[in-house]
């Protein structure tokens, strides 16, 4: 655990005792802050107590005398409405903050030239930093893991230079991390989402913007205007810019050439790595964010040989684009990590013959993005509230029904698959969709997924990957 000890003395609010939360209250007790916690939720408070954490109303404090509101990433800072702490505290003059914002602090006074890479994107961060995180294990380096991908980050090991931290971070977090400096900061991609949060794209891209801005080497994506924007700006300003690309060959950066990943540099085009052979990487997507995690783990001294022998041995990333079983000739697949058409467009692109799981709670713009790989789909089986806009988009397009719950998508695609004659027909779970209506989160929803097709007759389950905690956007 990291002791929050630049918060030594202060007196600090805290909203939020989910995971993130608690390891939060815990870090800024250890590091000798006076801090009371508090949660919406009683049961998150009582075991709060429990533990010996100091608990209270935050609306009984004196505001006067805080120094610091430290909010969970999952607490509306902005929009649609700020929190009532949010609002307490800027009536008040007291900094609002999140748990990454404390990490970047205790990093500046323990060890400030620590390796430090950041992550962020609207779709491929998750992947992009677990193969970071391989990455530089595989190298024989000490890499912390954490952040958005599930671990808490003040739950790492103490800053120290001869430790290599990798961390996804969510725009909420960014949010809450005013002093963010990673040494290396990628911004992968950038689509509409999470506009509920955040009032605008304009003001999403700007917070997600705010992590490479800071960073000594700026990794940005070439692939959409709002990135490429951004790049420029950055380079304007003097900092080192260093783009990727899925698309197209640069003439200055690190791009895919189908499976081959190549660096333009002076006028020469080289040859890193191959992903022809490595199956956790297929796909257009994959090959840019291992274009990406290739830029970061130079930056931090990695060799182009110890890049290539990590990428042979990444084991992928659960909830993506996961094989779980076969059956037969059929393959089931678990991508319930993909929550908006752009994040399920990738599975589509990868698999032939589809039997396609989609639904949830649906995100702006639905799945009319899907359409030029409509064809590859067998057949849909529509789920939770999303169910009718989805069948609507479809049309006459393609053969579908509401199966209304994950239990009965299942079912179907399972039997419909079965007599399909092709050489290796899908069922996928690629919800497009974020997982509220009937599901905690998309990992609760992979897991059911997983169980469910466990549970049908003649399977071989294929694959484990440990699981991840909670994620925000």
């Amino acid at each position: 655990m990291i002791a929050a000890s630049t918060f030594r003395g202060k007196r600090v609010a805290l909203f939020g005792l989910g995971g993130s939360g608690l390891a939060t209250a815990r870090s800024l007790a250890a590091g000798g802050a006076d801090v009371v916690s508090w949660d919406d939720n009683p049961a998150q408070v009582e075991a709060a107590r429990a533990e010996g954490l100091a608990v209270g109303d935050l609306r009984a404090l004196d505001w006067t005398a805080i120094d610091t509101l430290v909010l969970s990433p999952g607490v509306p800072l902005t929009h649609p409405k700020p929190h009532w702490t949010a609002e307490l505290a800027t009536a008040n003059g007291v900094e609002i903050i999140g748990d990454v914002e404390i990490f970047a602090r205790e990093r500046r006074a323990l060890a400030p030239d620590a390796p430090f890479i950041a992550i962020t994107g609207t779709n491929g961060k998750s992947t992009t930093t677990a193969l970071i995180a391989h990455l530089v294990a595989h190298a024989g380096r000490d890499a912390q893991l954490g952040g958005n991908i599930g671990i808490a980050v003040l739950t790492l090991a103490p800053p120290a230079p001869d430790r290599v931290y990798v961390v996804e971070c969510s725009s909420y977090q960014i949010d809450l991390a005013p002093s963010l400096n990673p040494s290396a900061g990628l911004l992968l991609n950038l689509t509409p989402d999470h506009l509920d949060r955040h009032g605008s794209f304009e003001h999403y891209a700007d917070v997600k913007a705010r992590l490479v801005a800071r960073s000594e080497t700026a990794i940005v994506g070439d692939d959409d205007d709002f990135c490429r924007t951004i790049a420029r700006r950055i380079e304007a300003g003097g900092r080192r810019v260093v783009r990727v690309s899925k698309d197209h060959a640069l003439a200055d950066g690190v791009f895919a050439d189908g499976a081959m990943i190549r660096e333009a540099r002076d006028g020469v085009v080289t040859d890193i790595a191959d992903l022809s052979g490595v199956a956790t990487l297929r796909g257009a997507h994959n090959a840019q964010n291992a274009a990406a995690a290739i830029a970061a783990c130079r930056s931090v001294g990695l060799s182009d040989a110890e890049i290539r022998a990590g990428l042979e041995s990444f084991p992928g990333l659960k909830h993506r684009m996961q094989p779980v079983a076969r059956r037969g000739r059929v393959v089931f697949v678990n991508d319930s990590k993909a929550t908006n058409a752009e994040a399920a467009l990738p599975a589509l692109k990868s698999y032939q013959r589809i039997y396609w799981i989609a639904g949830g709670l649906p995100k702006d713009g639905g799945i009319t993005a899907l359409e030029p790989e409509f064809g590859r789909i067998a057949k849909a089986y529509l789920i939770g509230e999303a169910a009718a806009g989805f069948a609507a988009t479809i049309g006459t397009h393609l053969p579908y029904e509401i199966s209304g719950t994950l239990e009965n998508a299942v079912t179907a695609a399972a039997a419909d698959a079965a007599h399909d004659g092709d050489a290796m027909p899908v069922v996928l779970l690629s919800p497009a969709c974020a997982s509220f209506d009937q599901f905690r989160n998309f990992e609760v929803r992979g897991d059911a997924f997983v169980s469910l097709v466990s549970a049908l007759d003649d399977i071989d389950m294929l694959i484990d990957v440990e699981p991840k905690g909670e994620q925000h956007g």
